[in-house]
């Protein structure tokens, strides 16, 4: 049965936003969102074409589905040759005060249902909120699709008796918790650590300037951000992200 012209034109202006998106990422060389882009947009374009009946507007549909596909194929081809070579490299810069960056947003392209193993390199997981940033990791990675079955940390311990103690006790909460989630969390400290990064048992690694601490801390009781962390300004900070075929534990 044919669509309502209502919902057809809805999807089919979607259909145009997306795959608007997916070009303007693609000119930007930001290969693997655009290619996430134009597998939405063609998916859109093909709920279109199944409530067409006009012949004409279909063969033009057919038309547009077949060179959005082989674009998103080739990209695709590049992608997965960049991966297999060790040279795929994407840098996200986030601006003072930006938002948009939540875990989940900055994450989400790269967790899948492979993901089942996870290793965090921070040495600043100390004060409250740090361990607050964990925690809000964590709660991600127990989230469908990732299976995530065991996670790797490796931070220093802090210098002050106090502080050290609330850590400690902190973590081990986290560890508790987790493992109620059948999820082990091993953490390891050493005073020498300096790098920050994350890595995936699917290949992706992903180094942050500042880790898991980059938001602000807000003002007021009852700020906008508290809870939605998409709309908490931000530290400026880099991201690179790289994929290895071999993914090294720490």
């Amino acid at each position: 049965m044919a669509k309502p012209r209502v919902a057809l034109d809805a999807e089919s202006t979607a259909a145009a936003t997306v795959l608007k998106r997916a070009v303007e990422l693609d000119s930007e060389s930001r290969y693997q969102q655009a290619l996430l882009c134009y597998q939405e947009g063609i998916d859109l374009l093909l709920q279109v074409l199944k409530g067409t009946k006009d012949d004409a507007k279909k063969r033009t549909l057919r038309e547009k589905i077949s060179g959005y596909m082989d674009r998103a194929e080739n990209i695709k081809k590049y992608v997965d040759q960049e991966k297999e070579d060790g040279k795929y490299h994407k840098q996200i810069k986030i601006e003072e005060n930006a938002t948009g960056f939540s875990y989940e947003t900055l994450f989400k392209e790269y967790l899948n249902e492979t993901v089942t193993e996870v290793w965090i390199e921070d040495p600043y997981i100390r004060q409250v909120h740090q361990l607050y940033n964990l925690l809000r990791f964590c709660e991600m990675l127990i989230k469908k699709p990732c299976n995530v079955k065991t996670i790797h940390l490796l931070t220093s311990l802090d210098k002050q008796g106090c502080v050290k103690e609330s850590q400690r006790n902190g973590l081990e909460e986290i560890k508790t918790s987790l493992s109620r989630h059948g999820v082990l969390l091993e953490i390891e400290y050493s005073s020498s650590i300096h790098d920050r990064e994350i890595r995936f048992n699917n290949g992706w690694m992903i180094k942050i300037g500042r880790g898991l601490d980059y938001f602000k801390k807000l003002q007021g009781r009852f700020p906008l951000g508290y809870h939605d962390f998409d709309l908490r300004p931000c530290h400026e900070t880099t991201v690179d992200i790289f994929h290895n075929k071999h993914t090294k534990k720490i």
